[in-house]
């Protein structure tokens, strides 16, 4: 197969939460330029003109909008059954969506653990679970997890974060373990320190910018824009032997 097959997913419907910003909007424009037709879900209704809905348009794709709260699960399961009413395949699922709530861990309320657990762990995993065994009866899929650096290390003030995406880790391993022989591919993509409204405040604290810097090789905070192309290998034939995989996009942080 050619280099430009192996990346080209036309004829692809791929389901990604958490589109309309940061590296969920670029996620999502990165698969329609590659050809994908793709469905968004969010916590807000995007408006008919947004940008994400242009560049897709402008992709020549078409763009499925829903809208969805995936911190309750009648309204995870709810979306689920209107998506597969309304689509008979999905080919790539990325789990994208995702909060941070920070506060020292002596002082981190159940409600802060439950809001990001019930986001960052339980909703990836139902979707994961629910649209998952379809792609095991077609012998075809790539589930795409957003994890974190923060899969890898501890972080401060973010003991519910840093938890869930620990878990996230374990989970992209386990499904993989159980799917790769099926045909469905499972991995991940852990971003480092990018430049979205999640790190807003490391970003407005000049000691905390300065110090994050002075550990990144590439000199300088990440863009969604850099995960393109991470994506769009990941949702294709091109990785098609790998599995299980967590593929760091951090300038690289985890090398030093």
């Amino acid at each position: 197969m050619s280099i430009s097959k192996l990346f080209d997913l036309t004829g692809k419907t791929a389901l990604i939460t958490g589109y309309n910003r940061g590296i969920g909007k670029a996620m999502a424009e990165a698969l329609s330029e590659a050809g994908a037709d793709i469905i968004g879900v969010s916590s807000s209704q995007v408006s008919e003109n947004s940008d994400i809905q242009k560049s897709i348009g402008a992709a020549g794709r078409k763009f499925y909008p829903f809208q969805a709260d995936l911190g309750n699960r009648e309204s995870i399961y709810a979306f689920i059954q209107n998506v597969k009413s309304a689509h008979t395949q999905i080919d790539i699922l990325v789990n994208n969506a995702g909060i941070i709530l920070r506060e020292p861990a002596a002082s981190h309320s159940d409600d802060y653990w439950d809001k990001v657990l019930n986001i960052n762990l339980d909703a990836p995993y139902i979707l994961s679970r629910e649209f998952g065994k379809e792609m095991i009866a077609r012998g075809y899929g790539k589930i795409i997890f957003t994890a974190s650096l923060l899969t890898f290390q501890g972080g401060i003030n973010v003991p519910g974060y840093t938890a869930s995406k620990s878990a996230i880790g374990g989970l992209i391993k386990a499904l993989a373990n159980e799917w790769a022989g099926k045909g469905v591919n499972v991995n991940g993509i852990a971003p480092g320190y990018i430049n979205t409204d999640n790190t807003e405040a490391l970003r407005n604290d000049p000691v905390r910018s300065k110090s994050i810097l002075d550990r990144i090789p590439a000199g300088r905070w990440g863009m969604p824009e850099d995960f393109k192309g991470p994506t769009v290998f990941l949702a294709s034939d091109a990785s098609s032997y790998v599995n299980g995989t967590i593929l760091t996009v951090d300038g690289g942080w985890m090398g030093r």
